[in-house]
């Protein structure tokens, strides 16, 4: 009896899915997918690091990865009420409780971003340390060439890297650099040094201060990593001088398994 089949393994993959739920994920990979005009990339967390290394577990989380890059979803709950492609008997959390109960941790599927390329140009991505670190990155340029592919890799890896929050600094919101000038003031005027100091003076160290933050948080502003001499966009610049046509940087995303999350403070020798 094939649906009762179905049903009990939906009510057995669900039962130990809730049974583990409570226990801390925050270990895990970034996978990323690229294929013609769409690309994806996704992090899905385990408990442990032995587990995020498991072949079963990676060729779990290439799937997903695979699925959002086709996904008609915008958010979580909608991709986890979606079929899911191997299986569309199963939805996808579905499936997902169908991993928890054979690898038998909690896993989770965190988050996912697609891009999907309407003009010209290239999707390319990078993976760090093994599915520690992902960045997936959309470039714009009228003449397609190897070279854009080349340098979407060099520019995600300084990604990775150096993590910047912004491509440049026309992106940084209004609401960003005023938080940021606050905390800036706040040490300036807490800083013994300063004490004596005019407010004109202190305004103007903060300006430095701030100029200086934006060169760090923004991504083309930032010194090459491949070459200090260069800034990214001077080597953006060398690159489209030599494929004929401008590139822009459109849009980016950076993963890194756990960032944020609780980690499991873990002392095996006392365990044992």
């Amino acid at each position: 009896d094939m649906d009762a089949a179905v049903e009990f393994l939906r009510k057995n993959g669900q039962a130990k899915a809730e049974k583990k739920a409570g226990r801390i994920a925050a270990e895990g990979i970034v996978k990323t997918v690229v294929k013609d005009n769409k690309a994806a990339i996704v992090e899905v967390n385990s408990e442990t690091d032995f587990v995020a290394k498991n072949q079963v577990f990676r060729d779990y989380v290439a799937a997903v990865a695979k699925q959002a890059s086709t996904t008609t979803a915008t958010d979580m709950d909608a991709f986890f009420a979606e079929k899911w492609d191997l299986d569309p008997q199963f939805t996808v959390k579905e499936a997902l409780s169908q991993q928890v109960a054979v690898i038998g941790e909690n896993l989770n599927i965190r988050r996912f971003e697609k891009f999907e390329k309407a003009g010209s140009g290239r999707l390319v991505s990078y993976i760090h340390g093994g599915g520690r670190i992902g960045v997936l990155i959309e470039l714009a340029c009228d003449n397609d060439s190897d070279a854009l592919e080349e340098l979407g890799k060099n520019v995600a890896m300084q990604i990775a890297a150096l993590n910047p929050k912004f491509i440049a600094e026309k992106d940084v919101p209004a609401d960003f650099i005023e938080k940021e000038t606050e905390i800036l003031t706040v040490q300036a005027k807490n800083d013994p040094k300063n004490a004596n100091k005019p407010e004109n003076i202190i305004a103007k160290m903060i300006e430095g201060r701030l100029k200086k933050e934006m060169k760090e948080f923004c991504l083309i502003e930032q010194p090459y990593v491949k070459d200090g001499d260069l800034t990214v966009k001077k080597y953006i610049d060398s690159v489209a001088k030599e494929v004929g046509a401008p590139i822009e940087i459109t849009r980016f995303v950076r993963f890194e398994t756990g960032e944020g999350l609780e980690k499991k403070d873990e002392n095996f020798a006392d365990e044992v």
